[in-house]
């Protein structure tokens, strides 16, 4: 029998919960979850007491933050303190940072002093930095153990530990002094001393970190696991790839909302409702609503232009939609080569330049589509022909440039470069655009 979220509601209809519990054995802790989170209240909570306790931890930490202040609300102080005590410390700090501060404090209530302490530690990092995605669960060695004093700690320590492929040599004030593999231990002697095989070139990463900074590190290194150190070059806790690749998801969900013009939202589309929905994309629509009111004054400012020569008009939509994909192409390589590192501030010159060659290129192409066209279209009709390929050519260009331009003015001021994406860019060069446009059109046709 396959888990679904039908067979959850017929089992535990029909009340078979021994059938139940003992599909729920054999399934893997991220798909009960999932499959949980689509349930309602009351079978989520009698779904999660049906699990095995040594599971519980695992599946209530992956749960979504209404069903785990559900499941909260309906278990018993013991209940709640044999989870939390299963927990990782930064799977624990998650959940809190997403409770209600009445709960938040029934929570820190029911775990033991060490725990409760590392909690308040880590919740006072900054949302985010290095210190708010790493764990306090990791394998601490010392330089004068042999390799077989080595295994026999990892063994008493390992179900307590986040990673055990990866140790931390460290010295009596938890200065950070080396790190040695379990395949480095493996391929030892077992009387072998550790200072004699750890790798002394410790690649660390500050509590203070952006935690984006940090994912970029352990995606540069391979790294598994990434130590991390305070102030005093204490190491305090390490982050583990299956933190950085969450990172990795929220950070890559708020761009793809900034790039749409949308103000980033928390909680999954399917679990927001359309309230909450329309107020993170009303303000955006609204700032790009009014920024477009600049093309209709270019419009107005031009109208004897176009009452003129009618036939101007029916160019407009071509030529700004030209530009404004033109435009987000650019942005868009740009943003994404900021975002993994390939670009930085420094390559500016570099940028433009090339995105003016692109322009040139694009734009010829354009130029000598248009031209054949247009010549067949309206033969007889040279300046205005020559009016719309200048046009294009030149918009093309500015277009190519500006999408490179603006992200990187974005980053230098501090500002997510994302919100300068297809919306924002398109609408810059529409009213360049037009303006452009529109002066060819008077200079050369004589309007």
């Amino acid at each position: 029998m396959k888990l679904t979220k039908e067979t959850i509601v017929s089992l535990i209809d029909h009340k078979d919960y021994r059938r139940l519990q003992s599909l729920l054995a054999r399934e893997n802790e991220a798909d009960i979850a999932e499959v949980t989170d689509e349930l309602n209240s009351e079978r989520a909570i009698t779904t999660f007491r049906l699990l095995p306790k040594d599971r519980a931890a695992e599946v209530f930490a992956i749960l979504s933050p209404e069903h785990r202040q559900s499941i909260i609300n309906s278990i018993t102080d013991k209940e709640l303190q044999g989870i939390l005590n299963d927990m990782f410390i930064d799977d624990a700090v998650d959940v809190i940072e997403e409770l209600p501060a009445g709960i938040v404090r029934r929570v820190l209530e029911n775990t033991d002093p060490q725990t409760r302490r590392l909690i308040n530690r880590f919740l006072k990092y900054p949302e985010d930095s290095a210190g708010s995605i790493m764990t306090a669960e990791y394998i601490g060695l010392k330089k004068h153990m042999t390799v077989s004093n080595c295994f026999d700690y990892i063994r008493a320590h390992a179900i307590t530990s986040e990673t055990i492929y990866t140790c931390y040599v460290t010295n009596d004030t938890r200065q950070i002094e080396g790190v040695v593999t379990i395949k480095d231990l493996f391929l030892a002697d077992d009387d072998a001393v550790i200072a004699d095989i750890m790798d002394t070139n410790v690649i660390t990463a500050h509590t203070h970190d952006d935690r984006e900074a940090v994912v970029d590190m352990l995606n540069k290194y391979d790294f598994l696991s990434l130590p991390v150190v305070d102030n005093e070059d204490r190491l305090v806790g390490i982050i583990t790839i299956d933190d950085a690749l969450d990172v990795m998801e929220q950070e890559a969900t708020e761009d793809f909302e900034k790039m749409a013009a949308m103000a980033p939202s928390e909680r999954p589309y399917l679990r927001t409702n359309a309230f909450a929905l329309a107020k993170n994309r009303i303000l955006w629509l609204a700032v790009l609503m009014f920024a477009d009111m600049i093309a209709g004054i270019i419009l107005h400012r031009y109208e004897e232009a176009f009452q003129a020569i009618p036939l101007l008009v029916s160019f407009i939509p071509m030529l700004i939609d030209t530009g404004g994909n033109a435009g987000s192409q650019s942005a868009t390589m740009i943003i994404r080569g900021m975002a993994v590192g390939e670009i930085t501030l420094k390559d500016f010159f570099r940028v433009v330049f090339k995105e003016f060659q692109v322009g040139l290129l694009t734009g010829s192409v354009l130029v000598l589509i248009n031209y054949i066209r247009l010549s067949i279209m309206y033969p007889g009709k040279t300046m205005i022909i020559l009016t719309i390929i200048l046009s294009i050519y030149i918009i093309v260009i500015l277009s190519k440039m500006l999408g490179a331009v603006l992200p990187m003015i974005a980053k230098a001021c501090h500002v997510d470069p994302a919100i300068m994406a297809a919306p924002m860019i398109a609408t810059i060069v529409d009213g360049l655009g037009l303006l452009l446009y529109f002066e060819l059109a008077t200079f050369l046709l004589h309007l």
